[in-house]
């Protein structure tokens, strides 16, 4: 397939799609070409993709060139050129990348339901201090359990925190 081909068969799309990534509605995904990406500020388009982050722009290949680190004959080897598939190194490369994002993706949920698990344990005995009598049993026990709890709680934000920050 010659250059022209590809881009006539190959969306942005199907090429950020490949790497695992979804852009949202509006078209956006976390940049992969610079860090610290909060928010999703890559725009993916028809036929390109900029990023409103880095200033990273171009095509499917421009998209395959950064992604993979390569020139632009390897990139448009990757997308199909020449052979009319990609290769199987490339193929295995977002194999790979889409089994770390889902591992990822798996840790970050396990960590908020934790979080989550933890600061509804806080809030039920923060609650129950306030509504039990002094010094009774349950308001000692609670009364107890708070610091231990409010810790855990902070630790586990700032966990959820950081693995936001990473992607």
């Amino acid at each position: 397939m010659t250059k022209e081909e590809i881009k006539a068969t190959t969306s942005m799309r199907d090429v950020v799609e490949r790497y695992g990534f979804r852009p949202n509605r509006a078209g956006f995904i976390n940049c992969p070409f610079h860090d610290g990406d909060r928010t999703a500020s890559l725009k993916i388009y028809p036929d390109s993709f900029h990023c409103y982050g880095c200033g990273a722009h171009g095509d499917i290949f421009d998209f395959v060139r950064l992604a993979e680190r390569c020139d632009f004959r390897t990139a448009f080897r990757i997308l199909g050129g020449d052979s009319g598939k990609m290769s199987d190194a490339a193929v295995l490369r977002i194999a790979r990348q889409r089994e770390r994002k889902k591992a990822e993706d798996r840790q970050k949920a396990k960590k908020k339901e934790e979080y989550f698990f933890f600061a509804e344990r806080l809030r039920v005995c923060e609650e129950t201090i306030q509504q039990a009598e002094p010094y009774s049993e349950e308001w000692t026990r609670e009364t107890a359990l708070l610091p231990e709890l409010r810790e855990r709680v902070e630790s586990l934000y700032q966990e959820v925190c950081d693995l936001i920050e990473k992607r």
